[in-house]
């Protein structure tokens, strides 16, 4: 393309400037272009983020003492009813329902006279058969020298040995009557077989007892020593068994597994007891069996009929892995712990949790000793972030 101005130079020469310009252009824009690529090629480095301060622990392998909860119910070692053994009225109530009573203590007064004069004519009975049983005696001692002088005949002599040995069963007999009414006599006092709570009482004063379905007046229950019953199901007692198989779980020594008694309030009573009874059988009903411990109860603590929480131990765990409990995350898949690898990163690793054994958590699956978990500022942590790991003694001093 030509442009020619012959009137003006000028004009002449910014023309020209124009045209090179344009033929320049093209070169420029590659330039441009080829700047432009060699940013995309290579991209700028990502800041790496700071390392996150978090306190760690090395787990081992330990023995540690296995402690196994159930609910249970106390029970008396010896419950004890009350009854009435022979009839007649009741006369007084001699204890306050509801108190410990000690053993022998009068509970019930039934009217005595009846069975006092009962007494008074089985002796009598008994003085009156003695007195036959004397004269059979003597009319003997009689006879005897005559028959054997052919003073008497035999037949005299056999009828006063009949007489004679009548007469002594027949004072027997009445010796046995003075003895049962001397029984019926004490019976009507009421005594307690042994020491322990009493129940309320189910006969009121003026009552006619008598020996019998209603003859139940109340209860007393031992308090020492206690039973405690709880259940097992057949699914903790095959994970038990399979636990001492893999022997991940030892038996006691002396074969012997003590229980904890923890009252509603949460109070723990002193006194340990030890299993003393497991029934051979489940239940069909519940797939339990049961179990019964029995624990000296010296200040009567328990009563009968509580709940209580029963921690059965006795039992070792082998090498087992205990971590703190706050160490134990609760995410969507599960229960997992931060553990810190090799190159000081965060690894969150799904763990598999036993009982709670005071405030650390055996853990069935996923650590091995030597490996190293965070315990507290687990909440800043992420994959692969970096961590800046102090142990646990040091943050402690």
């Amino acid at each position: 393309m030509q442009i020619y101005c012959r009137d003006n130079p000028s004009r002449i020469q910014a023309v020209t400037r124009i045209q090179t310009c344009l033929r320049a252009w093209p070169l420029i824009a590659a330039c441009a272009l080829a700047l432009a690529g060699c940013g995309r090629d290579q991209p700028a480095a990502k800041a790496q983020p700071p390392a996150v301060p978090a306190t760690v622990i090395t787990v081992t392998g330990t023995d540690a003492p296995y402690e196994a909860e159930f609910v249970g119910e106390t029970e008396s070692s010896q419950e004890v009813e009350i009854r009435a053994r022979v009839e007649g009225f009741l006369e007084s109530i001699n204890y306050q329902e509801g108190s410990v009573v000690k053993k022998g203590a009068v509970l019930f007064q039934m009217d005595r006279k009846p069975f006092e004069a009962a007494l008074a004519a089985a002796r009598a009975e008994l003085e009156a058969q003695q007195a036959r049983l004397a004269t059979a005696a003597a009319n003997l001692r009689r006879v005897g020298p005559l028959a054997a002088e052919d003073a008497l005949s035999q037949k005299d002599l056999d009828d006063a040995t009949g007489s004679r040995d009548a007469a002594a069963a027949a004072v027997e007999s009445a010796r046995s009557r003075v003895q049962q009414a001397e029984i019926d006599l004490s019976y009507t006092t009421i005594r307690a077989p042994l020491s322990g709570v009493t129940s309320f009482a189910r006969r009121q004063p003026g009552s006619f007892i008598a020996p019998g379905p209603d003859s139940l007046l109340t209860y007393v229950s031992a308090l020492d020593p206690m039973r405690v019953n709880f259940s097992v199901s057949e699914n903790e007692q095959l994970r038990f068994t399979k636990l001492i198989n893999a022997n991940k779980l030892r038996r006691p020594e002396d074969g012997r597994y003590a229980v904890k008694i923890v009252l509603a309030d949460g109070t723990v009573v002193p006194a340990p007891g030890l299993v003393t009874f497991g029934d051979a059988s489940y239940n069909k009903e519940t797939g339990t069996f049961l179990v019964r411990a029995e624990l000296p109860n010296k200040d009567g603590t328990l009563r009968p009929g509580q709940f209580v929480r029963v921690l059965l131990g006795g039992a070792t765990w082998v090498n087992a892995i205990e971590v703190p409990q706050r160490a134990v995350q609760q995410g969507p898949q599960g229960n997992f712990v931060w553990v810190v690898n090799a190159e000081s990163k965060a690894e969150p690793r799904p763990v598999t949790v036993g009982p709670l054994v005071g405030d650390r958590w055996i853990i069935d699956e996923g650590l091995q000793a030597g490996e190293r978990i965070v315990v507290d500022g687990a909440l800043k942590l992420a994959p692969g972030v970096t961590v800046k790991a102090t142990d646990e003694a040091q943050a402690a001093s």
